[in-house]
């Protein structure tokens, strides 16, 4: 395929076999391949897909077809009314009327490249709005996808305009790539290959959910697993194609790994996640990635209130999470308090898992798995080294998890360094480290000054379940583990294993964790206040006594650092000549920050700044007597300052305020939902004329960006956020 050549949704090209994760990975014996997936499964047993069960202990993933429906399902009788012979015959019959195997239209794929299938349902066509597509992602990860004339219908704006209430007056054929696109990623047609494909190996393709285990709030649970996600398709991105990207539904229908829940996702929390994934990234976090919103708005969702479904579709090089690893080798007395069982060990599934993803995901360069080097260590040490810095980075830019487990059916910790699932996250508002963005925390595990800790903890339960074959590679002489390695080994030989295992890693892992947290926190903080150099005395002079200052004084965490993006040295000597008025009015702008103006000590907290910008002052002109910014000292400064403190932040007032507008009335809400990820994408930009300029001289677009920039109604400082979703 051509580069630029960009083409449906259908025809992304896949992979090679070696690339995909179905055909290297071993899938539940119930669902053996897409050839028997699609005959079998689909048309005389499609309940094994829905029914809560616990998978082989071998398998890594089940095939399964989306089907977003109300759940419980609501099997009416047959009409006309006839005798039923075969209760469970008929339910089957009435799941596979409603399963997407029905090939519709399809065309030859372009330059040879394979071409996925296209297969749509019998008796199920719920209403489906494609609500939000990002730019972003579609240009980072998927940039061959036509999206037809879907940015067209999703003009952004904050304030209603003529124009985005005008229908599209775009081609038959942009509006129907476009209908495919919501088809396909609200769950209604899905992409699979049932016979074997010589340039796939032999093989098929077929979308699945993968099988992991873990804790959640420090309890083992057992089984989880992707109970509403199921990965669609996998493909190349065109500059690099060894680099691949998987796209992935949440809230798609019922999986294996369900339990008692429906398997659908609300609009509300889907649209927490669709604007959070982008915003993140924008901020240089590591994330998946949100393609799109498919709004459901026939199918009625049953959480703390009646709410309505939708899809969300994300994207990522993987969604393998440490609870992956659990599964396949679980804590060896755990009790199981969330979850409904836990199967046994399985350690060759194990060497399986991490051979694919030393391989494929972490592609480590220091490991030759072909000349049998040892890689269990290497894995785990690189797993901790990406999630320190994906947890420094949370640290520095004031977001909250909520719940940071190993699984996934809360937010998880990824094996890639990825922040994922965003659950009841926040934003950082009125400075406070002991705060708890989820309700349902009432420990506060997960507060924002212990989230670096339950990374370690994370990435101990990784460690745990891996150390019996890091013991293994160390008695083999630090050579790979070979296939069967563990077969009819005696569960001593496995404890010991074990043992030398965490002797040989344990405390290697936990100093690489806290030393590059400490190490990426304090960049990204320099990052933060256009500070260049390394000196290891900024965390004791410079950034706890900043971060001190902001709680006791009940200061807006984001709202100051953008402030100090505008401090020059030269405040301070202009104090001597005009009678301190230009430093005492930058401090009264900075003390400003504080939502309880009534509650603060201004003449203490004066004197406060006063001390601290001396300091932060001195730094700054150290550099500058280094020569390490050139000629243009003070308006360097201030460019990379303002490149690194957002003028915009996804705070909870404002995705209030977005969720309610958009299920209101979606036709208008979806607009605002563009505009609000038009500036998370671009956080660092000056939303709604930033400066002096009165509200007064504004268009009514600019004064409503400059609303949704600031701190919003203090009822809503430190809102707590539902789990549910």
């Amino acid at each position: 395929m051509s580069r630029n050549v960009k083409v449906p949704l259908s025809k992304l090209p896949l992979p090679p076999s070696s690339h995909l994760l179905t055909h290297n990975l071993t899938p539940d014996p119930r669902t053996t391949d897409p050839a028997s997936f699609f005959s079998d499964v689909l048309s005389r047993t499609p309940s094994i897909q829905r029914r809560a069960r616990l998978l082989s202990p071998e398998a890594h993933f089940s095939y399964v077809n989306p089907m977003p429906l109300e759940f419980p399902y609501e099997i009416a009788p047959p009409d006309p009314p006839e005798v039923v012979t075969d209760k469970a015959e008929y339910i089957e019959q009435w799941l596979s009327d409603r399963e997407a195997k029905i090939p519709t239209d399809a065309s030859s794929a372009p330059s040879g490249d394979i071409l996925l299938h296209k297969y749509t349902p019998k008796s199920r066509n719920h209403r489906r709005e494609l609500i939000a597509l990002s730019e972003t992602c579609v240009n980072d990860c998927l940039p061959l996808l036509d999206c037809g004339d879907a940015f067209d219908t999703l003009r952004p704006a904050l304030v209603p305009s003529k124009s985005n209430k005008e229908e599209t007056t775009s081609s038959s054929e942009a509006q129907h790539v476009r209908q495919e696109l919501v088809d396909i990623l609200g769950g209604h047609t899905s992409l699979m290959i049932p016979e074997g494909s010589d340039r796939l190996g032999g093989k098929g393709f077929a979308p699945w959910s993968l099988r992991y285990s873990g804790h959640q709030f420090g309890v083992w649970a057992g089984q989880l697993g992707d109970g509403r996600a199921i990965s669609i398709l996998v493909t190349p991105h065109p500059s690099n194609p060894d680099t691949t990207y998987e796209v992935q539904l949440k809230g798609a229908g019922r999986t294996p790994f369900s339990r008692s829940a429906d398997g659908l996702a609300v609009l509300r929390s889907s649209i927490r996640e669709y604007l959070c994934s982008e915003a993140m990234h924008a901020l240089g976090i590591p994330t998946t990635r949100s393609l799109a919103l498919v709004y459901l708005p026939e199918m009625p969702v049953i959480r703390e209130r009646l709410e309505k479904a939708c899809v969300t579709t994300r994207v990522a090089e993987t969604f393998i999470r440490i609870g992956n690893f659990e599964a396949l080798s679980p804590p060896s007395r755990a009790m199981f308090f969330f979850g409904g069982g836990q199967q046994h060990a399985d350690y060759e599934a194990l060497r399986i898992l991490g051979e694919w993803t030393v391989k494929r995901i972490l592609k480590l360069d220091n490991v030759n798995l072909d000349a049998g080097d040892a890689w269990g260590k290497e894995l785990v040490l690189e797993v901790a080294r990406r999630n320190a810095k994906m947890v420094a980075a949370w640290q520095a830019y004031g977001f909250m998890h909520g719940v940071i487990n190993t699984d996934k059916q809360v937010p998880d910790v990824s094996i890639a360094g990825l922040t994922i699932d965003y659950g009841p996250y926040a934003f950082m508002d009125v400075f406070d480290p002991h705060h708890i963005c989820n309700h349902s925390d009432q420990e506060g595990r997960y507060a924002y000054n212990q989230q670096p800790s339950m990374i370690l903890y994370a990435c101990r339960a990784l460690f745990d379940a891996l150390a019996p074959l890091i013991g293994a590679e160390i008695a083999l002489g630090n050579k790979a583990v070979q296939r069967g390695w563990a077969d009819n080994v005696s569960d001593e030989t496995v404890s010991d294993w074990r043992a030398a295992g965490i002797k040989e890693v344990g405390s290697t892992m936990n100093q690489i964790i806290e030393s590059t947290c400490a190490s990426e926190c304090g960049m990204a903080l320099r990052r933060r206040l256009a500070l260049r150099r390394v000196d290891p005395w900024d965390q004791r002079t410079i950034f706890q006594p900043l971060l001190d200052m902001m709680e006791n004084h009940g200061l807006d965490f984001h709202g100051t650092f953008r402030k100090l993006v505008f401090f020059r040295p030269n405040i301070l000597r202009e104090n001597a000549d005009s009678g301190a008025t230009v430093l005492e009015g930058f401090i009264a702008r900075l003390l400003e920050g504080t939502p309880e103006p009534e509650r603060l000590d201004t003449g203490k907290a004066t004197e406060e700044w006063l001390a601290w910008l001396d300091t932060y002052a001195a730094r700054i002109e150290s550099e500058k007597t280094g020569g390490e910014w050139g000629d243009d000292f003070d308006d360097a400064r201030e460019r990379d300052a303002m490149a690194a403190n957002p003028r915009f932040v996804l705070r909870q007032w404002l995705l209030e305020e977005v969720i309610k507008k958009v299920e209101d009335d979606p036709s208008t809400g979806k607009h605002v939902l563009a505009k609000v990820m038009q500036m998370a994408c671009s956080p660092f930009k000056p939303w709604g004329c930033e400066g002096d300029m009165p509200d007064e001289e504004l268009s009514e677009e600019e004064r409503e960006e400059r609303r949704y920039c600031g701190l919003g109604d203090r009822r809503m400082l430190g809102f707590q956020c539902s789990c549910s979703s």
